[in-house]
Order: structure tokens, then C-alpha cells, then sequence
């Protein structure tokens, strides 16, 4: 069985990171979509408010499952049984700072092996801070999240 691990932040899901899950979803049997507890990252969304926002979206994808990690993806991975860790690549910054950390999962897991997927062009100016920039000031960011999470944004740019 070929499992693969998608992990971080997903504070807020874009569209971009659902287009890497929806294509990353159909070369494994298994994607583990992970939230990443980062406790020295400021984050709009709870890890459960993340989760939940995940599942939404990808309810309709019967081999994704979503899942909450803290500490090292490479130490994840290991502990889930994941072979693949999934990066997303929207620009030349992504893959110099996707292939350190590749380089350094490589080190602390041996097999684990990195996929990265190049952005969709529709997507390669989408980032989680983009959308909560734009969602800061009353802007449109329709095109940049799946809608199902949007009353969720809304609501937090409300208080």
C-alpha cells in the first residue's frame, strides 16, 4: 500500500493546498492530510477548527483521511506508516525551502521519500496569509478558498 503524508498548517485551507490533495490523492492508496501543531506559530484557526475545515472540503475523497500531528513529519510519517511526504511548490523560495527540509527528512527517516507538486498557475499566488490579509480588510478571497469555509472566515474577521 503506497501512503503518503501532506502535512502543515492549513491556516486557512486554500484552494491551491485542495488542488495538491486532489492530485496527490490519485497516485497513493492512502493520503494523510496532517494538521501541524505548531505552538510558536500564531494561527487564526484552533488545530480542531483546521481538522474540521479539512474534512469539510474533503468529504467526498474516500482515501484522504485528515489527522492532527506535533513534532517532526518525518517522525509522523514513520509512526502512520507513510513512505511519501507531499510538498506543494508554487515558486523558486517554495522549493529552496522545501528542499532543505527535504534534506533534513531524508536524514531522520531514510525512506521516507518527498513528492512535490508544482502549483497549478491558477493557484501560484494563493497562500494561507494572503487569504487572511485580504480577509483582514473586507476583500474578495472567493477565489482563493474552497466557499464551504468561508462563513468560517467571515466570522472570525467579524470580532
Amino acid at each position: 500500500m503506497r501512503k503518503a503524508i501532506y502535512g502543515g498548517s492549513f491556516d486557512p485551507v486554500t484552494l491551491g493546498h485542495l488542488d495538491i490533495i486532489r492530485r496527490a490523492a490519485k497516485m497513493f492508496d492512502v493520503l494523510v492530510v496532517a494538521v501541524l501543531e505548531n505552538p510558536n506559530k500564531k494561527t487564526l484557526f484552533t488545530v480542531a477548527e483546521r481538522k474540521s475545515h479539512l474534512e469539510l472540503v474533503l468529504k467526498d475523497m474516500p482515501n484522504v483521511e485528515v489527522d492532527s500531528f506535533e513534532g517532526l513529519l518525518a517522525e509522523y510519517a514513520k509512526n502512520i506508516g507513510a513512505g511519501f511526504a507531499v510538498r506543494g511548490l508554487r515558486n523558486a523560495v517554495d522549493f529552496a525551502s522545501e528542499y532543505q527540509m527535504h534534506l533534513i527528512n531524508r536524514k531522520l527517516a531514510e525512506d521516507l521519500e518527498t513528492v512535490f507538486l508544482a502549483a497549478d498557475e491558477e493557484h501560484i499566488s494563493l497562500s494561507s496569509t494572503n487569504v487572511k490579509e485580504v480577509a483582514t480588510f473586507g476583500g474578495d478571497i472567493d477565489f482563493m478558498i474552497p466557499l464551504e469555509i468561508k462563513p468560517y472566515i467571515t466570522e472570525k474577521y467579524k470580532k
